[in-house]
């Protein structure tokens, strides 16, 4: 009868206890098996599976990194092999065993996770918390609670492989490192062996120095990594620092062009504007000139066709008795005034027209040297230009300015202040201190409604005339006129263009002699004055996200310059330097 096939409870427990021992057995085989090749493939002195395995000519296999550092830290230069102390007169050249490598390595990857089974369990797998190193065996939580407590019986971490927890040459268990051979002895290694004599240590004790030691690396490898950390915040920081910069340059950049171009356009629709004036007016006079000397030709035609009958006649009694007035006619016709005008007219004409096209030329070129010198001081003001401290002076400030505690800010009142002494008639008021040299710039805050004045003024401004900011020659201010901007150095009466008030904001400049509207049209209330008292020159600019430059007065300054500051209709201005 055949038990595999048996269906009665005594044949089938048989075939049960007989299939149960078959796994017991062929388990404590394969983990017998597994320990055995784990103590083949560890290396004797880091007590590990072999990394980068080399082989010595003695035989004797270790990882690369352990006998390397071990002759290196040897003191006499005769190296020798760790296990059978095989001394070599040179050292050896490590080569590779790769069989070993190979083995080593996939055995490391498939045994990573493997449990440890208990050695006294042989009816089920139990895994194993602590292995004795003295029994050689590994025990579970039930065999470990009976197991000898005695000091002998070291308890160590779950392993199967022994060897590397023995001396290779006594058996016993290691319990000390030779310092000097870099080494793990036995008490009989220590005593009678090798290593009597050497300078060695207990297990714990070198184990925490070496502890000590990687913790002081792994102190300054954490510094590093803190140091390398803010360097790599610190470089995002100016990563992100410039990217905002070049952003905003880039910015910058485009509108300052943008202005410039917008400049010259309008420069160039001024100028072509004024020789088209020009050549109408040349044009005009020349076909007056024309029609004069047609009219002319006309008169000497008719003349001359006269003369000509006469000389033709035959008759000698026909021709003395022509009219002697007619004869004067002709002779007065040779000096005649009117060939003296248009002789005049004619030269004037041509010597004219070559006087202006120059005049125009020298403007041009003047106006474009004021622009470009806007342009360069926009990011030269605040590098080498001074922040003035401007304060007002109260006793300079109108009747109807009221001026703050902090003498910053002048607003528009119908309500007189008590304070005035030495006032103006005309809602005006200059600084505290005045400039004689060097370059500074101020800014100023504006109110969106009303009129207003900023600028710079000689201290001999006429303070009692009601028109001072209107009739002197010794002030140059951005103004704004309800709706109209103007930029003026006033010393004639200002001229608005027809429905200038109706007018989309704008800026417009005046010279001594004209006022022109520039196309810019106001972006902000913020205002920079800067002034360059050496070279004669006086610049305003908007300063919103990007500055932008509105004109430059360039002349020579012959007094001290005070800041002049004028407000009206409910106006005001604020000093922010």
């Amino acid at each position: 009868m055949n038990p595999l096939t048996a269906r009665d409870p005594l044949s089938q427990r048989i075939l049960d206890l007989t299939l149960e021992m078959i796994f017991l057995l062929t388990g404590e085989i394969l983990v017998m098996a597994a320990a055995l090749l784990r103590t083949e493939l560890t290396c004797p002195i880091c007590m590990d599976i072999y990394t980068d395995p080399v082989t010595l000519t003695c035989g004797h296999n270790y990882c690369r990194l352990c006998i390397t550092r071990t002759w290196d830290n040897q003191e006499e230069r005769e190296y020798s092999c760790p296990e059978c102390r095989h001394k070599f007169r040179v050292r050896p050249k490590l080569e590779r065993n790769q069989k070993l490598c190979t083995i080593a390595e996939s055995f490391q990857s498939d045994h990573d996770e493997t449990l440890i089974a208990c050695t006294y369990c042989i009816t089920s797998f139990e895994p194993a918390i602590k292995t004795c190193l003295l029994c050689e065996a590994s025990l579970c939580d039930t065999h470990l609670m009976v197991h000898s407590k005695s000091s002998e019986h070291i308890l160590k971490e779950p392993t199967s492989c022994f060897k590397n927890k023995k001396c290779t040459i006594h058996e016993e268990i290691l319990k000390y490192y030779c310092c000097e051979d870099l080494a793990f002895i036995c008490v009989s290694c220590r005593l009678v062996g090798g290593h009597r004599g050497h300078q060695v240590e207990t297990l714990n004790k070198a184990s925490e120095k070496k502890k000590e030691k990687w913790r002081n690396i792994l102190q300054k490898l954490t510094s590093q990594r803190e140091e390398a950390e803010k360097r790599v915040q610190s470089l995002e920081e100016l990563r992100r620092q410039e990217q905002e910069k070049t952003s905003s340059l880039i910015k910058q950049i485009s509108c300052l062009i943008r202005d410039t171009v917008e400049q010259l356009e309008a420069l160039e629709k001024r100028v072509l504007s004024e020789i088209s004036r020009q050549e109408e007016q040349v044009s005009l006079r020349v076909s007056d000139l024309i029609q004069q000397l047609e009219i002319k030709k006309e008169e000497l035609s008719r003349k001359m066709g006269d003369i000509e009958e006469l000389c033709d006649m035959t008759d000698p009694l026909t021709v003395l008795q022509e009219q002697e007035s007619d004869r004067a006619d002709y002779c007065d016709a040779e000096e005649e005034e009117d060939d003296e005008d248009l002789d005049r007219d004619y030269k004037e004409i041509h010597a004219k027209a070559d006087v202006d096209m120059g005049l125009i030329l020298r403007k041009v070129q003047a106006q474009i040297s004021d622009i470009m010198s806007g342009v360069r001081n926009i990011y030269e003001v605040e590098d080498v230009a001074l922040a003035a401290d401007v304060t007002l002076d109260i006793s300079s400030s109108a009747e109807n300015i009221v001026i703050t505690d902090d003498f910053k800010t002048a607003y528009y009142s119908e309500i007189k202040p008590l304070y005035q002494q030495n006032k103006f008639h005309d809602s005006q008021v200059l600084s505290t201190k005045g400039f004689s040299s060097g370059r500074h710039f101020w800014e100023v805050v504006v109110s969106e409604f009303g009129g207003w004045c900023v600028g710079m003024a000689y201290p001999s401004i006429n303070r009692f005339s009601g028109s001072a900011f209107i009739a002197c020659n010794t002030l140059w201010c951005l103004w704004k006129l309800n709706d109209s901007f103007l930029v003026n150095h006033i010393n004639n009466k200002i001229h608005h263009p027809a429905g200038a008030l109706s007018q989309p904001i704008i800026y417009s400049v005046k010279d001594t002699s004209k006022t022109i509207q520039l196309h810019h049209h106001p972006l902000c209330q913020r205002i920079r004055i800067y002034l360059d008292y050496e070279a004669g020159q006086l610049s305003f600019y908007e300063v919103c996200d990007v500055v932008r430059h509105i004109y430059t007065f360039s002349t020579t300054f012959t007094e001290p310059l005070h800041a002049a500051l004028r407000v009206w209709d409910n106006s005001w201005v604020k000093i922010i330097t």
